[in-house]
């Protein structure tokens, strides 16, 4: 198989050509970062169930309308994607105080809001993703006032989605990130959903026990990472209870090529 061009490299996927215009192949890394990159790690098999997991929530997003950039998983690590221009802006939709609102505000972690939060960060990591107001994305032209009104649509679509799903499941949807990027016909674009959601970006603690099931493993030292984000995978019905089918595939695939 002919190694195609790599378009970009980011702290969790890399970019490659697709094999036809408009497309790209977007691969999972194991590689875990916290902190703006100031923490690194790994965590094995991480690339495959986030593969698989973000496959899984944007079809059935794409069953209620929301447009996104996927088409279609094409191995265990990579998946066909729409090529779009990203919106320079990370939109964040909160729930539950965690993370860095609870510093900012001194708010204790797990309390409800009283209403959903949206909110939004420049992406640079040079600059630690500031957190921006709408007055700032209008004002340095990163997103017209048009774009961000979707934007925010898809965004409480989204997450009301996504609150249903995984409470049908046991698991409390704290928060999460989201991208987009603009989707271009011709000289007429549209803003669509990108990137990845998966426990990389999504805080995901167990209804009944508290327990978290993301990135915060890593984040903060908990341990038990890989099992979390297979708990994620089983309890969405990729993974049977007790089999770690796609990791073991995942590891006789990596011995081959040794």
């Amino acid at each position: 198989m002919t190694r195609r061009r790599q378009i970009y490299e980011g702290k969790a996927k890399i970019l490659y050509e697709g094999p036809e215009p408009g497309t790209l192949i977007q691969y999972f890394k194991d590689d875990a970062t916290a902190f703006n990159a100031q923490k690194k790690g790994t965590i094995n098999g991480k690339g495959v169930l986030n593969n698989r997991i973000s496959e899984h929530i944007f079809t059935l997003l794409s069953t209620i309308g929301v447009p996104t950039h996927f088409i279609r998983r094409l191995n265990m690590r990579e998946q066909l994607i729409r090529q779009v221009e990203i919106v320079p802006i990370e939109v964040v939709v909160r729930n539950v105080a965690a993370g860095s609102i609870v510093k900012r505000l001194g708010i204790e972690e797990g309390t409800q809001l009283p209403r959903t939060i949206i909110e939004y960060y420049y992406k640079d990591d040079a600059l630690g993703d500031p957190m921006v107001a709408d007055e700032h994305i209008a004002c340095f032209g990163w997103a017209s006032q048009e774009e961000m009104h979707d934007i925010a649509d898809m965004a409480i679509r989204v997450n009301d989605f996504m609150c249903g799903l995984f409470a049908g499941i046991g698991i409390r949807l704290v928060d999460f990130k989201l991208e987009f990027g603009r989707f271009w016909d011709n000289d007429y674009s549209r803003v669509i959903l990108a990137d990845e959601i998966s426990p990389d970006g999504c805080r995901l603690w167990d209804m009944t026990t508290g327990e978290k099931l993301d990135k915060d493993r890593f984040r903060q030292d908990l341990g038990g990472e890989v099992e979390a984000y297979q708990e994620i995978a089983r309890r969405l019905g990729l993974m049977p209870d007790g089999d770690n089918m796609i990791l073991d595939l995942e590891t006789h695939r990596k011995n081959r090529g040794k």
